[in-house]
């Protein structure tokens, strides 16, 4: 009778389990995340075909490689609850080629404003470090306590137009089911991806958005550009994330620009003594005092990458370990810890940056989210329903 059972429940098991696989292999793994038929389970993040299951050359792995055969069931239990942030979210949920209309309006934004790029993916990282992904950097000050908006580290943030008017099309498409932060998300990558005619990396979608969003709760939360290492890495490990991941998102640096209050401290009085911060290259730092004298407009600013400030690549690290040429104390920084430095040499080739730089904005991307009843999708992203 015993060995009866026991036989019985092994079959069992094994119907299970192949079920499980069979799974594996539904509709949702021949279509891509806009809903089309393709074979990207077959390709590798940069588009590159690899039907052997072994790593490629930028290390990824395909459908059939076994570094996925764990994420492949997770996304089948992703596909029966609705409250885990996962591949093919929105084809599940009645709103099919949503992420194609997102890229599109996207892709033509950027086309005509190349400073873009910079603006999305700034915004997608400010609001992550402070309460997670929850599009709490989009809400509107109400009433008298100032919202993440406010803050002195926000001021200077731009590109909410575009996401309003993404928001917008959204919204009329497939009312109350994309929510803000997911767009947020969504858009950061659209953003970078333009220039490559390709997506960089993988967004998971099925966030909700946050109730709460208060002025108060950016510092300390969020990276400064006055940060020395040891704070740095500190911050980043409270959020999950660790040196890897600390230098290859401060490789966005690359593109886009800041004002001179950002460094100017690093120009005039390092120490307080009316010096300049010695680890900074000089010749770069004459011509940093031409453009920011002291006191400097408010309004000027300065390429963070010079000469390549709208072109993502690894050019940044390149500069800040040949040249000396990080523009924020914060970015010097990163030479001052050894394993920090290691980092920073392999990420010289764009190749290498851009693919750590994807694992990294995966990861950032899932920063403390709001899934099911702990947030919402909201009609409008500056103002809650």
């Amino acid at each position: 009778m015993t060995t009866q059972f026991v036989l019985t429940c092994l079959v069992f098991m094994c119907l299970v389990l192949g079920g499980v696989a069979w799974d594996t292999r539904n509709e949702d793994y021949s279509r891509n995340e806009d809903g089309a038929r393709n074979e990207d389970y077959s390709r590798n993040a940069w588009g590159a075909r690899n039907e052997d299951g072994e790593k490629n050359e930028d290390g990824a792995r395909n459908a059939w490689g076994a570094s996925n055969a764990w994420d492949a069931i997770k996304n089948v239990w992703g596909a029966r609850n609705s409250n885990v942030p996962r591949k093919n979210y929105y084809q599940s949920t009645h709103c099919p080629n949503v992420e194609q209309l997102i890229r599109a309006i996207t892709w033509s934004k950027v086309a005509k404003d190349a400073t873009l790029g910079a603006k999305l993916l700034r915004i997608h990282y400010h609001d992550c470090f402070v309460r997670g992904c929850d599009a709490s950097i989009l809400l509107d000050k109400v009433g008298s306590d100032d919202s993440e908006k406010e803050a002195r580290p926000n001021l200077s943030l731009g590109g909410f137009d575009v996401i309003d008017d993404i928001k917008r099309e959204v919204e009329a498409k497939c009312p109350g089911i994309v929510s803000c932060a997911d767009i947020l998300a969504l858009v950061a990558r659209d953003a970078i991806s333009y220039p490559f005619k390709t997506l960089m990396w993988e967004v998971e979608t099925g966030r909700k958005d946050g109730f709460v969003s208060l002025a108060s709760d950016v510092n300390g939360n969020l990276p400064s550009p006055f940060s020395d290492f040891a704070t740095l890495k500190q911050i980043f490990a409270n959020k999950g994330l660790n040196v890897d991941d600390l230098v290859a998102l401060s490789g966005a640096h690359t593109i886009g620009v800041a004002h001179c209050g950002a460094f100017s401290r690093r120009l005039f009085n390092f120490t307080g003594k009316g010096d300049m911060d010695p680890s900074l290259n000089a010749t770069y730092a004459k011509d940093l005092k031409d453009f920011c004298p002291n006191p400097a407009n408010p309004n000027t600013t300065v390429e963070m990458d010079p000469m390549s400030s709208t072109s993502f690549d690894s050019n940044y690290f390149n500069i800040l370990i040949n040249q000396n040429k990080g523009l924020f104390q914060s970015d010097a920084a990163l030479l001052n810890d050894k394993d920090s430095v290691i980092v920073i040499k392999k990420l010289q080739e764009d190749k290498t940056f851009f693919s750590q730089f994807a694992k990294s904005m995966q990861k950032m991307g899932a920063i403390e989210l709001l899934t099911g009843n702990a947030g919402e999708i909201r009609k409008n992203c500056r103002v809650k329903n």
